[in-house]
């Protein structure tokens, strides 16, 4: 009989994976794949490591699908890639075992709601923000100014001293700020 393992997300630093840990004590699991990070994509570096060390016979439990995946593709994507290992996908939420016909039929259906849901939620934030520009009411995100100390760490970048991943980690801030701070940099140097 294989391993029982559980895949934990939540998309931020600051969220608590309290109430999905409690959600799996049931299952006894034998080891604990978590992250706090955005699924907006499958690079992710407890994913990976999940699914790399995940053998046939293993069962995987997660909370629900959304902590696995966002878009019906990434999802069906584990799913099949699961398969291929031999390994079964049990939801808590969805109460879906993919090792049954119906499972895998209600996975597909779930997934694609689930995107269905995010697509209408980000168009719906979009239309809201145009609104409040029109009425002159939103301006966006405050720019983050670079200051002495990002300039000395990125010239340490610059060398290759420093990873991006790192660069990010020691000002504090997520790689797509620190995206915008480098070309920023670089439009004021250049």
């Amino acid at each position: 009989m294989g391993e029982k393992i559980a895949y934990i997300r939540v998309s931020t630093v600051e969220q608590n994976d309290a109430r999905q840990r409690e959600a799996m004590q049931g299952y006894k699991i034998d080891r604990w794949f978590c992250e706090k990070v955005s699924a907006k994509d499958a690079n992710r570096p407890q994913l990976a490591a999940m699914l790399d060390y995940v053998r046939a016979g293993d069962t995987v439990y997660v909370h629900d699908f959304s902590r696995l995946a966002r878009s019906t593709r990434d999802l069906l994507d584990i799913v099949e890639l699961l398969e291929k290992k031999g390994v079964t996908l049990v939801s808590n939420k969805e109460n879906i075992d993919t090792s049954t016909a119906t499972g895998k039929l209600m996975l597909t259906m779930i997934g694609a709601i689930n995107e269905f849901e995010r697509q209408n939620l980000l168009e719906r934030q979009r239309e809201g923000i145009k609104i409040a520009k029109d009425a002159g009411k939103y301006k966006g995100r405050k720019p983050i100014e670079a200051d002495a100390r990002f300039k000395e760490l990125y010239k340490q970048y610059q060398r290759r001293e420093l990873t991006k991943a790192e660069l990010a980690k020691r000002i504090g801030v997520s790689r797509p700020t620190l995206d915008k701070m480098i070309k920023a940099q670089q439009e004021e140097t250049a």
